[in-house]
């Protein structure tokens, strides 16, 4: 199997280190073991830009819902609950 650019095994990472952390500095390289691909080296540039676009969501609950985030919430619950079922998707 041709190996692609930017893809490497784990034994070509103890052989080329040097290398691959070259080119891992202009784009993301791909490292497999076993010929699945299990890791990704790339620049702390991109690695952080991932990470501010990453998803910030949080879990939480009703009791830590914010007061008026609740009243809309129920008031669209209300206003569904009322809907006639035959206007309903």
């Amino acid at each position: 199997m041709p190996k692609t650019s930017g893809t490497y095994t784990t034994s070509d990472l103890s052989r080329k280190s040097g290398d691959i952390i070259a080119e891992a500095l202009r784009h993301p390289v791909t490292i497999t073991q076993r010929n699945k691909p299990r890791l990704v080296l790339l620049a702390i540039e991109d690695f952080e830009r991932l990470k501010r676009g990453a998803d910030t969501r949080t879990v939480g609950t009703i009791e830590t819902m914010p007061s008026a985030l609740l009243d809309e919430f129920e008031t669209a619950v209300e206003v569904y609950a009322s809907a006639d079922e035959t206007v309903r998707p």
